[in-house]
């Protein structure tokens, strides 16, 4: 991140969609804290919440009492949610909460079926657990859990196969319904069809919504837009802590919770994280963020976002066919896929230092990267891409965002493609290399 000089600038404070730096700058944030921000940067009822628990000396967290900020948090899950999606348990972070929730799986069956199944683009952590279950390419391998079979993303058939060559010995399938580190998501048709082949073998399947909950695409969690869709399993974090905690949860359907923990002998067992967990001012916090997400339909205000920005980037795919090869999204989350540029730029990739070169993607990263700058120095922008995939360009503003500032991204885009990805990364490198003197 350095390339673009965050690592030089400090912000003096953040409000909203909005950053402020020291030197009187005011950057639009649109990478929604990579999942983190859908209630943008301090929101007022977030903090509200905060100060008066530290105002009235709350108790934080005590084994041996009963936590009220727990209780009514879990309640509140279990009220939003569908079906008997009844039971959580709250760790600190969404790679826990992923293991948490496999780990749940094994234990209902008893540790008689050892096989799990995840995606080959999968995005699920960087534990030696949650990193295994990642199945995005991995530049290290670290030892994992045993017995990782791979599908296809959003391929039924592909699932077939390992559920016939693993016949009885998958206790779980765990699958993003929207990949945001891709931009690609599952079809109803597949979301429905694993749901079914799960039933059917009683393989417990794991939603993992991490990123893309509490109204990010515009529902509020991408299964939820397909009525009758249960998962046995969910995961959340990221905007679940309204941006200022850190806090997970997975949330479980009773009668597998119920058959795998519901015993004094195994209650014990489900921890992944076991002194620092389900924080009072930690819980109160995400209640409250709960709260703001549903009274203010933060589905409702992605949809409004989607309005804006899946026209105009397509207008923008059609303008610049030369840079942009498509735009994918849905609700406040969206990938611009930028390629091309002349043909030099295969040059520099291959003169690229250290081991930049080998990278079959160095081309994209550095055109993609190029824009980002632009954006960022020229217009006040602040975007990401991503480290998966294709690597787009992501526009992810926070459900605060108004509708106007994401179309004034968008026309800032265009005036940035409007130079050329040469020039564009002519500028970029020879930045670069004067910060670097």
């Amino acid at each position: 991140m350095t390339s673009f000089g965050f690592g030089r600038e400090l912000v003096e404070r953040a409000e909203g969609a909005y950053l402020y730096q020291r030197d009187g700058r005011r950057i639009l944030d649109l990478t929604g804290g990579v999942g983190v921000l859908n209630h943008g940067h301090n929101h007022p009822r977030i903090l509200a919440v905060r100060e008066r628990f530290a105002r009235e000396r709350r108790m934080e967290v005590h084994k041996t009492y009963f936590s009220p900020y727990l209780a009514a948090l879990s309640h509140n899950l279990a009220a939003v949610l569908p079906g008997d999606l009844n039971m959580s348990f709250l760790p600190n972070s969404g790679a826990e909460a992923v293991e948490g929730a496999v780990k749940l799986a094994y234990k209902y069956h008893g540790g008689k079926r050892h096989t799990v199944l995840r995606a080959d683009i999968s995005f699920h952590g960087k534990l030696l657990g949650s990193g295994g279950l990642t199945g995005a390419g991995q530049a290290f391998q670290f030892p994992t859990i045993p017995g990782i079979a791979t599908f296809r993303y959003g391929d039924l058939d592909s699932v077939r196969a390992l559920v016939e060559q693993h016949r009885g010995d998958v206790y779980a399938l765990l699958i993003e319904p929207f990949s945001a580190s891709t931009i690609q998501y599952c079809s109803e048709e597949f979301l429905r069809g694993v749901r079914k082949l799960c039933t059917e073998h009683d393989i417990i399947l794991i939603f993992d919504e991490i990123y893309t909950g509490w109204g990010k695409t515009g529902s509020l969690f991408y299964f939820t837009r397909y009525p009758g869709l249960v998962p046995d399993v969910l995961t959340t974090s990221k905007s679940f802590g309204g941006g200022k905690s850190s806090v997970s949860a997975y949330v479980a359907r009773e009668p597998v919770y119920r058959k795998a923990y519901d015993s004094l002998g195994d209650a014990l067992l489900q921890s992944t994280s076991t002194t620092y967990y389900g924080f009072g001012e930690e819980c109160a916090t995400a209640i409250e963020a709960i709260n703001v997400a549903v009274e203010d339909d933060y589905p409702a205000r992605a949809r409004a976002l989607e309005l804006v920005l899946g026209p105009a980037l397509d207008r923008l795919a059609k303008q610049h066919p030369e840079a942009i090869g498509r735009a994918e999204g849905s609700g406040a989350l969206w990938g611009v896929f930028i390629d091309g540029g002349p043909k030099v730029l295969d040059l520099v990739a291959k003169l690229a230092p250290g081991g930049m070169a080998r990278d079959p993607r160095f081309k994209t990263k550095l055109v993609t990267c190029a824009v980002i700058n632009a954006l960022y120095h020229d217009h006040d922008i602040f975007t990401y891409y991503t480290l998966n995939g294709l690597n787009p360009l992501v526009i992810a503003p926070s459900l605060i965002t108004e509708p106007a500032e994401a179309e004034g991204a968008v026309d800032a885009l265009d005036q940035v493609l409007s130079h050329g990805l040469g020039r564009l990364v002519a500028r970029f490198l020879r930045e670069k290399v004067s910060n670097l003197w």
